[in-house]
């Protein structure tokens, strides 16, 4: 009777063993597939849960696509120069009646392609044995602002004449200029040629991970 009765209680903790065993397991399991999101994991849960990655490649959807990536910046071009702003007298000598100003001046330019502008004409998708080709027409790329660093533009040096006060808007008109220098320098350097290359490249990169196969940005 004794030796029965072990035996049964004995039977009975390893049936519990065995079913919070499985729930430990499982609840294991569903922990992982809801974190592993991202690299190796990611590829071994979705083995496991039996999940495939689809993309919608249509032309509206990669219109939609692409223009999320909005105002791309991709180019910040920065300046360091010094500028000189004047102003003369025609009939007296600049000691009597002139103003002049240095400025030494930082600046950037920054320069991309505005995405939503794209139109869905500019994509155009192919299939050919199986290959799914894409060949996008990407807007003009453009300077989207140029602006000057305050906090590290100064003055550099100020002289004014014996006999006219300081024009207080020389400086500001000054630095109006100085925008203007960085504007007219960072294009002659081939800012927008360069904010081109790189949209290109974000794209480019973009459409592979959507499952071209051959992927052509222009």
């Amino acid at each position: 009777m004794t030796s029965q009765y072990a035996s049964g209680r004995s039977s009975s903790g390893l049936f519990f063993a065995f079913i919070f065993a499985l729930l430990l397991g499982a609840a294991a399991l569903a922990l992982f597939l809801r974190h592993a999101t991202t690299g190796v994991m990611s590829r071994i849960a979705d083995r496991i849960a039996g999940r495939t990655t689809t993309y919608d490649t249509s032309v509206p959807a990669v219109v939609q696509r692409i223009q999320r990536l909005s105002r791309l910046e991709t180019v910040v071009y920065s300046l360091d120069t010094i500028v000189e702003g004047s102003k003369s007298s025609t009939v007296l000598p600049d000691l009597l009646a002139g103003d002049r100003i240095l400025l030494v001046v930082h600046g950037q330019a920054i320069a991309g392609i505005d995405l939503s502008k794209l139109k869905p004409e500019d994509i155009r998708i192919t299939e050919n044995n199986g290959v799914r080709d894409i060949h996008v027409t990407l807007p003009a790329s453009q300077l989207f602002a140029t602006t000057l660093d305050n906090q590290h533009t100064r003055v550099y040096a100020r002289s004014t004449g014996i006999l006219v006060p300081v024009d207080q808007n020389l400086e500001s008109e000054t630095r109006v200029r100085a925008e203007q220098q960085l504007q007219q320098t960072a294009l002659s350097d081939g800012i927008l040629d360069a904010a081109r290359k790189n949209a290109q490249a974000t794209v480019t990169t973009l459409l592979y991970s959507l499952g071209f196969q051959k992927v052509d940005v222009t």
